[in-house]
């Protein structure tokens, strides 16, 4: 048994007779995973989970209590779902009474944010050790001096075996997330699956970081040879990981950064990488995780007898995930962070074929695509279904923004224009026609455009402005193909170019009619122009 330090779960009002496993080492947590039958060890030492019915956040379930507190400064709608305060005391109360009853707890002391200015202490109460591996490997773990004195300012409770009560806990089923900005507690019941523990944090700090001028990003970030910094942004499939992994350049993180004044600092220590059909060519480095002791792989197949992997097995989930330390990956930050960014990208899947592959935007521009937050999924597989889809996620991360998004989008027009900061949009979608004609932007392609953005010399070539969209694009780059940066010329049909282009454009209009009210002038005259 290990003694929590500076702050016990008593003086926090938890009372428990379980045995308390306090900010153990990655070794014993394993040990205590294998042992309680949670897990099982692979041939080359990672721990293996699976998570049941829940592969992947269950986003209808979670919810913010609605008070005096966040009543005013919550975006409410169909992200941000109110919890009224007595369903959260119910819930609250059913929680602590299932704490009590249980044998055994592991507790982890981290932080949220690698600024020490800005990180957060986050304490997580856990009933699976498992769980607590994988929260201490994905958030910021403090040193032994720094965990003498830790006092948690915000603690999470995860018990995948509670089951909620939809009309005592005025939630939607047995499983829920529950978020109390004003108690500083996060509830999350009826799931095993560890991703929701991660996002909570992420939630936090999208809702304080604001107020004290620093930009909360989800996206991923490294720094060039040079010593510049370029952050990413896309959802998910855009190619924000494979983009931002590049051996030449020293990764920051791979998914939630903050911009301050003086830096962009990672959220987390670690990294939460997808798994089905990962392979040893196209991403080494991850790959490689997958060999070492102290990574989490939740719901990856593995065979009993041989403890052999294989990732091309989605029997289990398609979204097979894996945990590790970011220090798991060469090359990356020693301190978690880099200097503020000097490159901002964009990234988008256009399976409409209509964007063309790389775009310079002003400060106006970038917020109104961040705002947008613009990718398109490809035809569904449904007999008849062979449009795209557009897919607009407000700030490339709607599902984990609690204030309005047009605070977001003035924090980036903001530092953008204080840090002279140049804007990109990349698109990593469809060229030649939409999904279903045309054909996958080349990858060589892209990383020749993206290159050429980032070391500043894609600055120096001649323009266009596009008649659609209006923003700046490139007519000739050294060793990429003219041809594809006129996405018109790439169509066989330009009639069908043109409209499918009117199409998406009015796509565009008619989603950002919600952010009107909320921005300036020159963001609403950023928009595309329908004919």
């Amino acid at each position: 048994m290990t003694a929590l330090t500076a702050v016990s779960l008593s003086d926090q009002g938890i009372q428990t007779g379980a045995r308390i496993f306090a900010n153990l080492q990655t070794p014993h947590l394993v040990e205590h995973a294998v042992a309680n039958g949670e897990g099982k060890l692979a041939k080359h030492g990672p721990l293996v989970v699976e998570t049941g019915k829940h592969t992947g956040r269950s986003a209808k379930d979670k919810f913010i209590v609605r008070d005096a507190e966040t009543e005013s400064t919550v975006w409410w709608g169909k992200v941000n779902v109110p919890m009224t305060p007595e369903h959260f005391a119910a819930l609250k109360a059913d929680f602590l009474q299932a704490l009590g009853q249980k044998d055994k707890l592991y507790v982890a002391d981290l932080f949220g944010g690698s600024q020490p200015e800005y990180r957060v202490n986050v304490r997580v109460i856990n009933e699976l050790a498992w769980h607590n591996l994988f929260i201490r490997t994905l958030l910021v773990r403090p040193t032994a001096a720094e965990l003498e004195g830790f006092a948690p300012e915000y603690t999470i409770i995860d018990l995948p075996s509670f089951r909620a009560d939809p009309e005592r806990h005025g939630c939607r089923s047995e499983t829920v997330i529950a978020v109390n900005l004003s108690e500083k507690l996060i509830l999350i019941g009826g799931t095993a699956y560890a991703g929701e523990m991660k996002k909570s944090v992420f939630g936090i700090l999208n809702y304080l970081l604001p107020t004290k001028g620093v930009m909360p990003m989800h996206c991923s970030a490294n720094i060039g040879a040079d010593g510049r910094t370029a952050v990413f942004f896309g959802l998910s499939g855009t190619g924000k990981t494979t983009l931002s992994a590049d051996a030449s350049r020293t990764l920051i993180g791979d998914d939630e950064h903050g911009w301050s004044d003086t830096a962009v600092f990672n959220f987390e220590g670690g990294c939460y990488a997808k798994m089905i059909r990962l392979s040893p060519e196209a991403e080494p480095e991850i790959y490689a995780t997958t060999q070492m002791f102290g990574t989490v792989l939740e719901n990856v197949v593995m065979n009993p007898e041989t403890r052999e992997l294989d990732f091309d097995d989605n029997s289990l989930a398609e979204n097979s995930r894996g945990a590790y330390p970011i220090e798991f990956i060469p090359n990356t930050s020693e301190k978690n962070l880099g200097p503020v960014p000097a490159n901002v990208v964009m990234l988008t899947a256009d399976a409409f074929g209509v964007l063309p592959p790389i775009a310079r935007l002003t400060p106006d521009q970038a917020m109104y695509h961040f705002l947008s937050g613009y990718t398109a999924k490809v035809a569904g597989t449904e007999i008849g279904v062979t449009e795209p889809e557009a897919t607009f996620s407000t700030c490339f991360g709607a599902p984990f923004m609690p204030r309005h998004p047009s605070i977001y989008g003035n924090l980036l027009k903001e530092r953008i224009a204080k840090g002279g900061v140049q804007c990109w949009l990349l698109n990593t979608g469809w060229t030649g026609g939409k999904y279903g004609t045309g054909s996958r932007m080349p990858i060589k392609a892209t990383r020749a455009l993206l290159n050429a953005a980032l070391d500043g010399s894609l600055n120096d070539a001649e323009f266009r402005k596009d008649p659609n969209f209006g923003f700046d694009v490139p007519v000739s780059v050294p060793g990429v193909d003219a041809g594809i940066l006129d996405p018109r010329s790439t169509w066989a049909d330009k009639d069908e170019y043109d409209r499918t282009a009117q199409k998406l454009v009015q796509l565009f209009v008619d989603n950002f009619a919600q952010f009107e009210a909320h921005v300036d002038e020159s963001v609403r005259k950023a928009a595309p122009q329908a004919a």
